[in-house]
């Protein structure tokens, strides 16, 4: 069942008057800023733009268009469409759309906050019906303007912390305290992580801390980690089991941060010739069908990403206005128990 916490209606959305005011110019020359046309001097257009991100100030593209009508375009930001993860989610969107007037507009961030911010700025001055973006973390720029919008806000994936509207998805955090759970019952003591070098990428980090949670409780820690110098793949997951174990090869089980890793760790270990479970375990985390139909089906969690996405579009399709009250709509997991842990 949802969850539902208080919230204020948001503000007036702020207008180019207002922008001048604040810069302390006209609004000819705030409007000459927005526009970017004429000479303006560095310093007139370093107020105006200050005042235009302290305000979350949007500029109307549509021109009275569609904003007059009633926008039927919906943003849509994910960190990635070559992570087979968000191309589940979008499909969840677009069956929740099919039968509607709407339209996803897709901009794609690559895990970066900054770029995040860029593209939902540009698609707000289009005046769009609703956004949709991946987890409850934003630049101080895009929250405020996700806040004071008069649109509907969906954020997927992730469920640990405050929404501007509505949040979609699963406790990462848990997640990973139940994996850790999950494999000292199986027997496990000796833990390694291998983990990739997306900073910006919260959910993985947020289940690395529940992992290590579930093991301080039962009176252990991770043996060893890695942090392989790059972004997530199969080959990043192979090499870093490789460096983990060359290091390390106590290790009775390695966790992963995703199934592609993971995979990749098994790939090392057919290399290798290490028999996966009897001499190493591997867990992963998404349920990707690709890992199930494996010889050895993996041993991971299910994220319900199609859900998510679906029940998100949903609920943002059933009122244009934003209620009073934010909501928190828990899609939970599943440990899929494999044959690889």
């Amino acid at each position: 069942m949802p969850r539902k916490r208080n919230a204020h209606r948001s503000p007036d959305m702020p207008t180019l008057a207002d922008v001048a005011r604040l810069a302390g110019v006209s609004e000819i020359t705030a409007s000459r800023v927005v526009r970017a046309q004429g000479p303006i001097a560095d310093s007139t257009r370093a107020r105006v733009l200050t005042a235009i991100a302290e305000l979350g100030y949007i500029p109307n593209r549509a021109a009275g268009s569609l904003a007059s009508a009633g926008s039927t375009l919906m943003s849509v930001l994910l960190p990635s469409l070559s992570n087979i993860v968000f191309p589940d989610v979008l499909r969840g969107i677009h069956t929740a759309l099919t039968e509607t007037a709407f339209q996803p507009v897709i901009g794609v961030t690559d895990y970066d906050p900054l770029i995040e911010e860029r593209i939902l700025v540009s698609f707000l001055a289009w005046q769009p019906a609703a956004v949709i973006l991946a987890g409850l973390h934003h630049t101080p720029t895009a929250r405020r303007h996700l806040e004071h919008g008069r649109f509907r806000v969906a954020e997927l994936m992730d469920i640990d912390g405050e929404p501007v509207d509505i949040a979609v998805g699963m406790s990462h955090r848990r997640a990973g305290y139940e994996t850790g759970r999950h494999l000292i019952q199986r027997g496990y003591r000796r833990f390694g992580y291998a983990r990739h070098n997306v900073v910006t990428d919260d959910r993985a980090s947020a289940r690395y801390e529940g992992l290590c949670s579930a093991l301080q409780e039962a009176g252990l820690s991770l043996t060893a980690e890695h942090r392989y110098p790059g972004p997530s793949s199969t080959l990043a997951g192979r090499e870093a089991l490789e460096v983990l174990l060359a290091a390390h090869p106590e290790l009775d089980v390695v966790v992963f941060p995703n199934d592609d890793m993971a995979m990749g760790g098994i790939f090392h270990c057919t290399h290798a010739g290490i028999a996966v479970k009897e001499k190493l375990g591997i867990f992963g985390f998404n349920g990707l069908d690709i890992g199930q139909a494996m010889p050895m089906p993996l041993s991971t969690i299910l994220s319900k990403r199609f859900l998510i996405g679906k029940t998100a579009a949903e609920k943002l399709l059933e009122s244009r206005e934003r209620p009073a009250e934010k909501t928190i709509i828990n899609t939970g997991f599943d440990i899929i128990e494999g044959a690889t842990a």
